[in-house]
């Protein structure tokens, strides 16, 4: 039975769930929200999230009506209903071999859908730009709040001066291995320090909060491993696809440094829209802006189907 997600309004329910299998065998979670055949967006949550970071965009992209899309979300792996997998397993390349297998999966041969990636899901598209089933599915790219290296050395978690004192405190603050417990005020407000903007509101953060703490302990560990010497940098120049990016004035974990040098790398860049006030977790807290640009990227670059109404008259879905 489909699962039901808990959003603000009334709870949606995915219209089929499925699993798809990557290169090395693992497992993901995949929920398909929307009608069949409508034009399609795949979306790529960050490190300690899961599908339930996206509840806001498909809450307002897969609603009923002739504008509605499909929107297909996973679970990367070790994250929500993703089993978790050998120490072996947490590579750059398996975050691209992933999302080329989700794309099979939820997509017919030779389907185009706008795919979109927050954080460590931004990461995971950079890494697949230059792979086959990523150049057959996808026709325009959203990144959020993402970097392609040196997110250590660049983070402003903590409130010292660069150089290597601080890199060596923050990674070894990102990577601890101390678990995170259950969501108090005081977990709430570290969480918005180092991931929200000062105006981010208290049902948002507890919004965050309660994904961020059902993260495992042992994925959390390893991706921030992985995320610590991450260097992607040769992979932005293959995402050749037309690429927009949405960045937080206030985002500690990846400053818009990171999207400006991206932005400029980028061969078909579309812009960045840099939002004042905003930390990193754009999606959840400035939700409007965000599916406003996956609905601009969709029109613009995924073939809109004629539909027919009940008088029997054509016309466009947008």
């Amino acid at each position: 039975m489909s699962r039901l997600m808990s959003v603000v309004g009334q709870p949606l329910v995915a219209s089929r769930e499925l699993t798809a299998v990557s290169a090395d065998g693992s497992r993901l979670h995949v929920e398909v929200y929307g009608p069949e055949g409508a034009p399609a967006l795949v979306l790529a949550h960050g490190w300690t999230c899961s599908t339930l970071f996206w509840s806001a965009q498909i809450r307002e992209l897969a609603g009923s009506g002739a504008g509605a899309y499909r929107v297909v979300v996973y679970d990367q792996r070790g994250h929500g209903r993703s089993p978790a997998v050998g120490r072996d397993g947490y590579s750059t390349d398996a975050l691209a071999d992933d999302l080329e297998a989700v794309l099979a999966a939820a997509l017919a041969p030779g389907e185009r859908a706008v795919v979109a990636g927050h954080s460590m899901g931004g990461m995971t598209i950079m890494a697949a730009a230059g792979r086959a089933g990523f150049r057959e599915h996808v026709a325009a790219v959203l990144l959020c709040s993402t970097g392609s290296s040196r997110l250590v050395a660049e983070s402003l978690v903590l409130p010292m001066r660069a150089g290597r004192l601080r890199t060596r405190i923050t990674r070894a603050v990102l990577g601890a291995r101390a678990p995170l417990g259950p969501v108090t005020p005081l977990s709430k407000k570290i969480l918005k320090y180092g991931t929200m903007g000062p105006g981010a509101s208290p049902e948002r953060v507890a919004e965050c909060a309660r994904i961020v703490h059902a993260c495992p302990r042992a994925a959390r560990v390893a991706w921030s491993h992985v995320l610590g010497e991450l260097d992607l940098s040769a992979s932005v120049r293959e995402l050749t696809v037309p690429t927009a990016f949405i960045a937080g004035s206030a985002d500690r974990l990846t400053p818009p440094v990171h999207a400006r040098e991206i932005v400029a790398a980028l061969p078909h860049s579309l812009g960045l829209t840099e939002l004042t006030g905003v930390g990193h977790m754009t999606p959840v807290e400035a939700p409007e802006a965000v599916t406003a640009k996956l609905r601009e990227l969709v029109r613009t670059y995924v073939a809109v189907p004629v539909v027919v109404t009940e008088e029997g008259e054509k016309e466009q879905a947008v």
